[in-house]
């Protein structure tokens, strides 16, 4: 049952055709005009600042023989945060969550330079207004009996610091034991 050319009349058919009916409703529809888009400039992608260095060290890491004793003893990890540090903000600091803004690596100093360094650093980015930096302080393999005097100093200075929200041990990809993320305030 067709519709015969030039008449109006419709049949049972055709009124039950969903198509039909879209293609009848939209007989006089025209399409918009488009105005051209504007084009954005692609974004960078993000890189770590310091990934070729990050790699080499996980890699370095993976490829070393098994912990020694010193190792174990010092591999406890460090953690802080105040009250004003909600869980959920802490637990994103243990994972990496935030990005890293800067970095300071105190192998090789001794606890007297690293505290002048420890304090330059965390000053200077709160002045920059970082939120949240890497301090590599090693895991003190080096020293032997007297164990990991560096971490201890970087703990107890932290602490001692308002500015400083929060600190937790590093990842393992970002130095484990041996270096921590902390957050510091806006202010």
């Amino acid at each position: 049952m067709a519709k015969k050319h030039g008449s109006d009349t419709k049949t049972a058919s055709d009124e039950s055709d969903d198509s039909g009916i879209f293609r009848r409703l939209m007989a006089d529809a025209r399409p918009l005009k488009q105005e051209p888009r504007a084009v954005t400039p692609r974004r960078a992608k993000a890189r770590a600042q310091s990934r070729r260095q990050d790699e080499r060290e996980v890699l370095r890491e993976s490829l070393s023989p098994a912990p020694c004793e010193a190792e174990i003893m010092s591999g406890e990890g460090l953690r802080f945060q105040r009250p004003v540090v909600s869980r959920r903000t802490f637990r994103k600091l243990a994972r990496g969550g935030f990005s890293v803004q800067a970095k300071l690596d105190l192998h090789g100093m001794t606890s007297a330079e690293a505290g002048v360094a420890l304090r330059e650093f965390i000053n200077d980015s709160c002045l920059r207004g970082l939120s949240c930096v890497r301090i590599v302080h090693g895991k003190g393999l080096g020293s032997g009996t007297r164990g990991p005097i560096l971490k201890r100093k970087v703990d107890a200075l932290l602490r001692s610091w308002d500015q400083v929200l929060a600190f937790v041990s590093a990842r393992q990809a970002d130095g484990g034991t041996g270096a921590v993320y902390v957050l510091l305030s806006a202010n």
